[in-house]
């Protein structure tokens, strides 16, 4: 019947060939169909007659190609991966399932990347790659999330469980594996149930409890028995065996070996043929030499028979131990020797196609590295631009306002050369000017340029650089905060305070700028809470307001310690006014300071985390406050915190 079946099926392969090769594909016959049909095939033989299977998935590839069937390549593309991973060429399916996988994803078929996120995983689980294996498989797992896909939520399970499996991680293993069963009951049954059947008696029996080791193996068993489910039936048989095996009843082991080994070969299946003569050899191995011997050697003989040199290298290291073992040094001798030489033919070639491959992502590799190269440069360049250029804005807006301060200050002194008050107070205006154009910026502006040569002279690696990059960010972003105040009290000096009041919502404007601070509130650990009386409103400048919650509750993380607190709270104060209190649990203000924190000629302190300031922003908060007709003070323990409180007009 064999024989007759295997004429048919060249028959038609060969009729098909034919075909391909006189006549353009015809238009009422769907290619997936043929795929479909071709793919049947090498699934046939891919176990027993590997070459039978590569000539039919040749012919799908060609077909596939011909008609512009890009999902049938990838699909044939997987099936060559895993006859190559049957033999033993673990690099040469490894690259077809890459190249499968790259079709899948220009397809978007979500069920295609998730095989190959499986396949390849497969592949690095065997080579003992267990990162990368469990890379793919959680790849697998996260598309299969994301489309639904239940059967491939339950195979990512499944295979991340063989990851700690093979590492004799059992427990670990049967997390995953448990999780797999919760999925399998939602889906029909399939060869996955049964793997994972298998999986559960493999983790079990590892753990040594062999009555649920042999419970899942007896049910996968009896779900098994009939010839699509074969191969699988055939291996829970084994490992049902290793079950006893293990438990000491090396008898019923072997009964269950021999079974397994006449079935393998009633459905030709010489992967688990060699399973069960190895399996056979090993429960004979310390009671009967001589028979494990002869199943070892009927074992070499079928994986030569299939080229299949992964196994060929296995049992030949096997026959040497065992050929030691007796004293039999010679034949033990020439099995390593026949070893060494299969495993240097076989080797080297899969070395050599490592080693080209290794060259060709060097050269790519080398080329991106240029890439990038040169994208950095650009990037530098261009943030050097943009530096160079924010330093000539803000230089040129501080000439304008200096120029203009200095007109001011002159017409002043012609008018009132005679108040040396007023003369003083312009002069400390200026000193104060100078003092925030000396410190304030011209410091962090130094530093920039120091740290530009530095990366322009090559001096600091790429770690450096992007240390350096990050510090030089703080610094232009602390100037660039700095040039705003300067250019906002400024502007207040020449043109005068603008003011546009409106009834307002205070807790709008509170809400705002808490969140627009608290990542930094967050990275010292403080924590912001909000005291607000109900239905408030303030009449003032809503820009006003909105700088002066902004300025103070900056100023009041800035000197607060990590995991400190802040209070931001609004009371009515009388009839007609409403008071705002932004308190802290931080450092506190010396008490010979507290009479000149508003005054121009302050002198900022740094923060807690050594943070920058100007003292501007009070100044500021005090010049909106007196416009708004309100009034401003501060009360502060130092060393205990500080609250800063200001008054304005509730709204009517």
């Amino acid at each position: 019947m064999r024989v007759y079946r295997t004429i048919f099926f060249l028959i038609l392969a060969c009729s098909l060939n034919v075909c391909f090769a006189l006549q353009e594909p015809r238009k009422n016959i769907n290619p997936r169909t043929d795929i479909s049909s071709f793919e049947k095939l090498v699934i046939h033989y891919r176990y027993d007659k590997p070459d039978s299977a590569i000539f039919y998935a040749e012919l799908g590839m060609k077909l596939a190609k011909k008609n512009n069937d890009e999902e049938g390549i990838a699909s044939m593309l997987n099936q060559l991966g895993m006859i190559d991973d049957n033999l033993g060429k673990a690099e040469s399916s490894r690259q077809k399932y890459l190249e499968a996988l790259e079709i899948y994803k220009r397809l978007n078929n979500k069920k295609g990347i998730i095989k190959e996120y499986i396949r390849l995983g497969v592949v690095e689980n065997r080579k003992g790659n267990y990162d990368k294996a469990s890379s793919y498989f959680l790849a697998a797992l996260k598309t299969s999330e994301k489309s639904k896909d239940k059967a491939g939520i339950m195979e990512s399970y499944i295979t991340l469980g063989e990851v700690y499996a093979n590492q004799n991680r059992c427990a670990k293993a049967l997390a995953y594996y448990n999780k797999a069963e919760i999925i399998s009951y939602q889906l029909p049954f399939s060869s996955l149930k049964l793997n994972l059947y298998s999986n559960f008696g493999a983790a079990y029996r590892g753990l040594g409890h062999y009555a649920e080791a042999k419970a899942y193996y007896e049910k996968g068993i009896a779900q098994s028995n009939f010839s699509e489910m074969m191969g699988l039936n055939i291996s829970m048989t084994i490992g049902l065996a290793q079950v006893y095996a293990d438990a000491g009843d090396v008898q019923k082991a072997i009964t269950l070996q021999k079974g397994a080994l006449v079935k393998s070969r009633q459905i030709s299946n010489f992967i688990r043929e060699y399973i069960s003569l190895s399996a056979l050899a090993e429960s004979y191995k310390n009671t009967d030499k001589a028979i494990s011997l002869n199943y070892l050697q009927d074992a070499l003989t079928l994986v030569r028979s299939k080229n299949a040199n992964k196994q060929v290298l296995d049992v030949l290291d096997r026959i040497a131990i065992l050929q030691a073992g007796t004293s039999n040094f010679k034949a033990a001798y020439l099995a390593k020797s026949m070893q060494y030489s299969i495993a240097d033919s076989f080797y080297f070639k899969d070395i050599s196609a490592r080693i080209a491959n290794l060259q060709a992502e060097y050269e790519l590799n080398k080329s991106q590295g240029k890439v990038q190269e040169l994208k950095f440069i650009n990037s530098k360049q261009g943030l050097e631009k943009r530096i160079m250029l924010w330093i000539i804005v803000g230089g040129s807006a501080l000439l304008l306002i200096l120029a203009a301060y200095y007109f001011k200050i002159k017409n002043l002194n012609l008018l009132l050369n005679n108040s040396n008050t007023a003369f003083k107070d312009s002069n400390k205006v200026k000193d104060k000017l100078f003092s925030i154009l000396a410190h304030d910026l011209r410091s962090p502006l130094a530093s920039v340029i120091n740290l530009l040569e530095m990366i322009n002279k090559g001096w600091l690696d790429e770690e450096e650089k992007v240390l350096m990059l990050s510090k030089l960010a703080v610094h232009c972003n602390a100037s660039m905060e700095t040039l705003n105040l300067l250019l906002q009290w400024g502007q207040m000096q020449l043109k005068g305070i603008l003011i546009n009041q409106v009834s307002i919502d205070p807790v709008n404007v509170l809400h705002r700028n808490i969140t627009l601070l608290r990542e930094s509130a967050m990275q010292k650990s403080i924590l912001i809470t909000q005291d607000i009386a109900e239905q408030v409103k303030v009449f003032c400048d809503e820009d006003h307001l909105d700088f002066m919650i902004r300025n103070l509750l900056s100023n009041a993380i800035k000197f607060t310690r990590q995991g400190g607190n802040i209070i931001i709270s609004v009371r009515k104060h009388t009839n007609d006014q409403l008071i705002f209190s932004v308190k802290d649990d931080g450092i506190g203000i010396a008490a010979d300071r507290l009479d000149t924190v508003f005054n121009i000629n302050n002198v900022s302190t740094n923060g807690t985390n050594n943070e920058k300031g100007t003292s501007l922003g009070l100044v500021i908060c005090k010049e909106f406050i007196v416009a708004n007709d309100g009034e401003m003070w501060v009360e502060s323990i130092d060393g205990l915190g500080s609250n800063f409180l200001f008054t304005l007009k509730a709204a009517k």
